[in-house]
């Protein structure tokens, strides 16, 4: 009994609450926890891989389009130095029996970049100078001043191509008349007998090689002949107006004859009214229907209709009511006296003054009209001072 307590082994108790498997349980979780820090790892890295991979394709793609780009832009170089034939060229098929080749597919490459050029379906012709005398219609309404802005010349070149019908003066000009329209500025001359290139180029103070070198002349460089009768142009010529003007015509006695300057011209020696250098419009109307103030028309043409008022634009007296020589048709004249100034009033349909008659600024003298040689209703203008001729835009008001 004594020997079997001695070799009898005795296990301990349990404590309560302690499972007899508890060191089992411990080793297993420290198993699992180790397994789920590997397959942590390996999908960080595999993030990683996949993430490095899309980088180092994306390069190569970027790659790949610079290649393509270049070779595109470089290969019309290549063929033009007769390169070999690109990717993107076939070669011809071979020909077959009956003769006939087939064309190729076109197989384009990448897009290059350019300026594309869109394909315009009208042809502009370049204007050419014109070399040549060309003929012009009046109509109604036209004014020397007004044709030679619609071809781009000086009124004086009008003047000078038409001298025989206009004689210097715009306002000969009437409706149906043909004028000659020279292609430049300058002077359109019929030569006379025993002209010569340098006598013509002498005479409206131009240079010779002007008038020779002109194709529209058609002179022979190698011997030039001027031709009595024929007509010349002198690019950038000039000469002197030989114009006709009413005369100033002062109140005292002037000796004006009727024969000369027309039925409406006035004895004179009348003592009357003065002016006061200040002058207003003769007409409601401050706009110009034609020719402005310029060297070959010492006046302004004013707009208007048949039958508007026309008033006196200064006090004075009246030294010229009536039919008027020269194109003027029916005419006053107005001397401002001690002032040294005189108005003129031209085209008129009517007038209500007379000779001698005292009229006062702003007073009616008659009717805006279309008489004489006029293309058209207008006031013609003129304001004068001592004999010479003001542009009357310095002394009219702003309109």
């Amino acid at each position: 009994m004594r020997g079997k307590l001695t070799t009898e082994s005795k296990t301990p108790p349990a404590s309560a609450g302690t499972s007899p498997n508890a060191p089992e349980t411990s080793s297993s979780q420290t198993v699992n926890n180790r397994k789920a820090s590997k397959a942590e790892r390996l999908i960080v890295g595999g993030t990683w891989l996949v993430a490095i991979s899309l980088a180092l394709f994306a390069g190569y793609l970027g790659w790949r389009i610079r290649s393509t780009t270049t070779a595109a832009a470089a290969a019309p170089v290549a063929a033009s130095e007769g390169s070999a034939p690109t990717a993107v060229q076939k070669a011809l098929p071979a020909s077959s029996d009956s003769g006939k080749a087939e064309i190729p597919d076109f197989i384009p490459s990448a897009s290059v970049l350019a300026v594309s050029r869109l394909a315009t379906l009208h042809t502009i012709i370049p204007t050419r100078p014109r070399q040549e005398v060309i003929a012009y219609t009046v109509s109604t309404g036209d004014s020397v001043f007004g044709i030679a802005q619609k071809f781009n010349l000086k009124p004086e070149t009008i003047l000078w191509a038409n001298y025989d019908q206009l004689n210097d003066n715009p306002d000969m000009l009437s409706p149906g008349m043909q004028l000659n329209i020279p292609p430049v500025d300058g002077v359109y001359y019929q030569a006379k007998e025993g002209d010569t290139v340098q006598s013509v180029a002498a005479a409206f103070d131009a240079k010779p090689e002007e008038v020779l070198n002109w194709p529209g002349n058609r002179l022979d460089l190698t011997n030039p002949q001027i031709k009595a009768g024929s007509y010349v142009l002198v690019p950038g010529g000039h000469r002197e107006f030989k114009q006709w003007i009413v005369p100033v015509i002062p109140r005292g006695r002037a000796g004006v004859s009727k024969s000369v300057y027309g039925p409406g011209a006035c004895a004179g020696n009348y003592d009357g009214a003065n002016g006061s250098g200040f002058f207003s419009w003769p007409t409601a109307s401050h706009f110009l229907s034609g020719n402005d103030y310029w060297s070959g028309h010492l006046g302004i043409d004013i707009a208007g209709s048949v039958g508007d008022g026309v008033f006196a634009a200064d006090s004075g007296v009246i030294v010229f009511a009536g039919w008027s020589t020269g194109g003027y048709g029916y005419m006053v004249m107005i001397d401002h006296g001690t002032t040294g100034y005189q108005t003129l009033y031209t085209h008129m349909s009517n007038f209500s003054v007379h000779c001698g008659q005292s009229v006062y600024q702003g007073q009616y003298i008659g009717a805006l009209g279309n008489t004489g040689n006029s293309t058209g209703p207008h006031l013609h203008f003129e304001i004068r001072y001592l004999g010479g001729f003001v542009n009357p835009w310095y002394v009219l008001p702003a309109p």
